[in-house]
């Protein structure tokens, strides 16, 4: 089986005439009809909102696409708030959901008027002691613990995970968090990640209806919105079925009437924090094969590395390669694809069937519009690529550009080796 690329061979022979490979590639198209599709699912919620997770892909230009649709900005650290301040994400448009948090992050997340989604119960005290008050509106992140299950298939280990109140702290949280001052309440949980499931998100919507059901009668809290976060997956490989967005919200909806409409909660605000969902499809990582090596394996070497994309490396995990101009060509050959950083992990396929593949042809690595760029790193003195946007009029435009030597040794500029080094 096999997955299209949005991009064609011959776009990428223009696009490679101003910007050299490797480069991260976006489809402008693909993200706004995905958009689209989302808050159409999600409309039967009149107060949903969608806050896009700036650390699956953290650039202005993309989130931008996505503020034109509503979207606000889930941010987890200095810097993103910084970027969501710049493109004029203010105040509600900002879930600050952040863990073992810094004072001066609190700090700017309540200048700029933000939700602020607290991880853990002496949190309470830490906001109030760094920002000086506790804030009407105020999250709590919650952790059930134990294993996440779908059916008999378990999804992933909430109890083994750092993030989140126990069900106990979550009540005395509220309580506190009342008596010293907040009116608005929201419930927060990120139970697994990227589940390739439609019952995902109706599960877990299940579980924390329940809960805040349950802590509105306990505590007589305003629960106003519950905070689904992420985990709704892609399908990396191209035989898994991709999410049913219309099913989820259905899913949900049902959940919805079900449990919180019967309570007199029929107005409690739904939310989303998605990233690769929202972007991950809609991207890919644009390499050039520039070395074909035959030893107890057959090598083919790109000029991009796990400094481009680390998911492979770091995970093992799959990324589908397309051939540009042999799609149609039998997979006879069997590569391991790598890059050339001193790391034997730093592949990007192994043992993967595919066409003959020569020096100088494209090699598309597919989904890599979340989680791709943003975790790129130096290793090896290597520099981040650019990022470049395909239009909907099947233009191209640099959305970030690639670093130079000057970018890797400008944090030396106080030196007078750094001096030298950033001159050449």
């Amino acid at each position: 089986m096999s997955k299209t690329p949005f991009v064609t061979k011959e776009q990428l022979d223009e696009i490679t005439k101003l910007y050299p490979t490797p480069f991260h590639l976006y489809d402008e198209k693909g993200i706004r009809e995905n958009v689209k599709a989302l808050k159409k699912a999600f409309s039967w919620n009149p107060g949903y909102k969608e806050y896009f997770a700036v650390k699956a892909t953290p650039n202005p230009f993309l989130i931008d696409i996505l503020r034109e649709y509503g979207c606000g900005c889930d941010c987890s650290s200095y810097t993103e708030l910084m970027l969501s301040e710049a493109i004029g994400a203010t105040g509600a448009d900002i879930m600050f959901s952040s863990n073992d948090t810094p004072a001066e992050e609190f700090i700017y997340a309540d200048k700029l008027g933000a939700i602020i989604n607290l991880d853990d119960f002496t949190h309470i005290d830490f906001l109030e002691k760094t920002i000086g008050h506790i804030p009407e509106t105020i999250s709590c992140r919650y952790n059930p613990g134990g294993l996440f299950k779908i059916s008999n298939d378990i999804m992933d280990n909430p109890g083994d995970a750092k993030y989140g109140m126990t069900t106990e702290q979550l009540s005395e949280a509220f309580k506190v968090l009342k008596e010293k001052g907040a009116k608005e309440f929201g419930i927060h949980a990120f139970l697994a990640s990227n589940t390739v499931t439609n019952e995902y998100y109706p599960l877990l919507a299940k579980i924390l209806f329940k809960q805040a059901v349950k802590l509105q009668k306990e505590t007589g809290v305003h629960i106003r919105f519950i905070n689904l976060s992420g985990g709704i997956g892609i399908p990396y490989k191209p035989d898994q079925e991709p999410n049913d967005i219309y099913a989820i919200g259905e899913g949900v909806r049902q959940v919805y009437e079900e449990v919180l409409v019967p309570a007199g909660m029929g107005d409690v605000e739904i939310y989303t924090e998605l990233g690769r969902y929202m972007t991950g499809p809609y991207g890919c990582l644009v390499t050039t094969a520039i070395h074909e090596k035959h030893t107890h394996k057959e090598y083919i070497g790109v000029d991009a590395c796990a400094v481009n994309l680390m998911r492979p490396a770091m995970y093992g995990a799959y990324h589908h390669i397309t051939v540009m101009g042999k799609e149609n060509l039998p997979c006879d050959h069997k590569y391991d694809v790598t890059g050339s950083l001193c790391e034997n992990n730093d592949k990007f396929a192994i043992d993967r069937m595919l066409p003959k593949i020569d020096k100088g042809d494209y090699l598309v690595i597919h989904d890599t519009g979340a989680h791709g760029f943003a975790m790129g790193y130096n290793y090896n003195g290597k520099l981040k690529s650019a990022e470049i946007l395909l239009k909907e009029d099947g233009s191209a435009k640099l959305i970030r550009r690639a670093e130079t030597p000057s970018d890797y040794f400008a944090t030396f500029d106080c030196f007078e080796i750094g001096k030298k080094l950033i001159k050449k």
